[in-house]
């Protein structure tokens, strides 16, 4: 046999191996575009689940805390000032939430939520119904908690009902889950960036471990927000306008780290007073009618004095951003122990949404309060500074926490309250809200009931 016979057939036979590996290669390729257009899918139908929330939202708050008042003034003129009607909408309201769950069913809160990502990997759609009534119900009727723990269920729950539907493997399941937490995200804070971050660092402790989930998820954000912003004509970038910072120094580094330890120790004061909270309503958490109405009375006396506190905040930041200098630091702190009551209540006795907004206003009251008792200390640093050490106290999700409120804030502040985010995180390494964060390959913790969030601290 020649030489140039010998070399032919060597390469006939290693074409087949060769046409193999790049037909695998293909093959992989081929799933990773089908995952990207299954993302820009679910962010497309996340943007209208959020169109449609958001709408249906602003009617029931409307009807309820606009007309209502106007309709009933003339039946009951001496009987029914403001204060009045205020806690009998919200004890009704937690009436209904209440029954809601007593005939659909209770759906979990963040903490199942989290869970269901980590095991079995998806969320279920049964819950998606009595979610979105409970939550449309508790949020109109006054409670401390916003529509993004729900968003985030109903569009998560979208992606696991596709990758069920396609047949995709558990981890790809996983990650089309992923993409609608971060469709609903992305909508709900104006940010296709940080929401799908915070999506990933949610489940967490010590930062984002689903790295094969982003590229995804942040194509889901994208699609989700334009279509959120085309529907709604709501604002594209910041919401909330401070006061100009002057350019940083070395100092601001410094103020950075004092105020993310100020965030840190009033989150950890937040996670012990909501777990008494829970020790507390223990004996009736299993009445989940009566529960709930006695949550939204609490609701109701705790917005007679501070009337501040009712509803999940976003709005009310710009209010404590615009009062400056004509509050006081005794009554900004009250305020924001307060609002740490209400959502405690409003979380405990049933009531479904999330809390981030609620924790930005606990932190942009003490952080206000700081700056007046400090008055070499900015207003607009003090605030935001410590807005992200709040949240990331309670939420461990430092990166995502940072990015959002940069964009919310429209400030290029991002240097401190980086440095705020992560002393906060690395001081509240030990103090846990949510027990279902864990890492990505740790067992299943023992839950406690469904309509209940999980505190306490457990072994990471």
């Amino acid at each position: 046999m020649t030489a140039n016979t010998k070399e032919t057939i060597s390469s006939q036979l290693e074409q087949p191996e060769g046409g193999q590996a790049s037909s695998k290669n293909d093959l992989r390729q081929l799933g990773y575009f089908k995952t990207i257009l299954c993302a820009a899918a679910i962010g497309t139908a996340g943007g209208l689940v959020a169109s449609i929330y958001y709408y249906v939202l602003e009617e029931c708050l409307e009807m309820v805390w606009h007309a209502g008042p106007e309709f009933f003034a003339p039946y009951f003129p001496n009987w029914l000032p403001s204060w009045n009607y205020l806690w009998i909408v919200t004890t009704i309201g937690g009436f209904l939430v209440g029954l809601t769950l007593y005939l659909m069913g209770l759906p979990g809160e963040m903490s199942l939520v989290v869970d269901s990502v980590h095991d079995p990997g998806k969320i279920d759609m049964k819950q998606t119904p009595a979610m979105i009534v409970a939550s449309l119900v508790s949020i109109t009727a006054g409670g401390s908690a916003g529509p993004e723990a729900p968003l985030v269920q109903v569009n998560g729950s979208l992606g696991s009902w596709l990758g069920d539907k396609l047949k995709l493997d558990l981890s790809s399941v996983r990650v089309l889950t992923f993409c609608g937490m971060s469709a609903a995200l992305a909508a709900f804070f104006g940010d296709p960036i940080g929401g799908p971050l915070f999506a990933l660092e949610i489940p967490h402790r010590r930062g984002l471990q689903y790295y094969e989930a982003l590229v995804p998820a942040i194509v889901s954000g994208i699609f989700s927000f334009a279509v959120f912003k085309v529907n709604t004509g709501l604002t594209i970038g910041g919401i909330y306008h401070f006061a100009p910072q002057p350019p940083l120094t070395s100092m601001n580094l410094v103020e950075g780290i004092a105020l993310g330890a100020t965030g840190a120790l009033v989150g950890t004061i937040f996670i012990v007073m909501f777990q008494n909270m829970g020790r507390l309503l223990a004996p009736i958490e299993d009445r989940i009618i009566l529960l709930a109405t006695l949550g939204g009375l609490a609701i109701g006396l705790i917005a007679i004095a501070f009337p501040e506190t009712l509803f999940f905040s976003e709005k009310q930041i710009q209010g404590v951003i615009e009062i400056g200098q004509i509050s006081s630091v005794t009554t900004l702190l009250a305020i924001a122990l307060a609002k740490m009551l209400a959502i405690s209540f409003t979380l405990h006795c049933g009531f479904r949404g999330g809390f981030i907004f609620p924790l930005f206003f606990i932190g942009a009251n003490v952080g206000l309060a700081i700056a007046l008792a400090f008055p070499q200390i900015h207003p607009t640093l003090a605030m935001i500074c410590t807005m992200a050490a709040v949240n990331v106290a309670v939420t461990k999700t430092p990166i995502s926490t940072t990015v959002i409120l940069s964009v919310l804030s429209d400030t290029a502040l991002i240097p401190v309250v980086a440095i705020a985010s992560f002393v906060s995180f690395f001081l509240t390494s030990n103090s846990f809200l949510l027990k279902t964060q864990r890492s990505r390959t740790l067992p299943i913790p023992q839950l406690r009931p469904a309509h209940s969030v999980d505190s306490g601290a457990s072994q990471f």
